[in-house]
């Protein structure tokens, strides 16, 4: 088990669960299935009847970026999530899903790293840092939690 993965993957519920998605599944041993190989993975849904398709694309971006954020923050490491190997398929999505609200790329760009310092701010802050880490000490228990676990944590982080 890897303390950077379980971060990682907390960032991802976390942020989902501050933004409003429902955390199906967190884990830091997905099976293979015969795609790329993951070392964890995070399984959310959106309520889309709640929100837009723009505010949904707008989360999807800070979700996605989560997870990388709260690597760095782990390692002390000050990367660019966009030249990140490990971290490809999180930037593809967040590049992805800020394409209707910037086509222009050096714009979307900008737009991407400005996100990232938000979403850096977000997670940086002692009482979410906690939270956030009480969701890393479940995975590494347990290697895969319930999205129920994810919801108890951040509730009683912020009640």
């Amino acid at each position: 088990m890897d303390d950077t993965t379980a971060y990682h993957e907390a960032g991802h519920a976390f942020a989902a669960v501050r933004l409003g998605a429902r955390v199906r599944l967190v884990t830091i041993a997905p099976d293979d299935d015969d795609g790329p190989r993951r070392y964890g993975d995070t399984q959310l849904e959106w309520d889309h009847s709640a929100c837009s398709p723009e505010e949904i694309g707008s989360k999807t971006i800070l979700v996605a970026l989560a997870g990388p954020v709260a690597e760095m923050i782990y390692s002390g490491d000050p990367y660019h999530p966009g030249f990140v190997p490990e971290w490809s398929s999180d930037w593809n999505l967040a590049w992805e899903a800020s394409a209707p609200l910037h086509a222009h790329e050096p714009t979307r760009l900008a737009f991407l790293e400005q996100a990232t310092a938000k979403m850096y701010r977000l997670l940086n802050r002692d009482d979410n840092w906690a939270v956030l880490a009480s969701i890393v000490d479940e995975l590494l228990a347990h290697e895969t939690i319930e999205g129920d676990v994810v919801h108890d944590i951040v509730g009683a982080g912020f009640s």
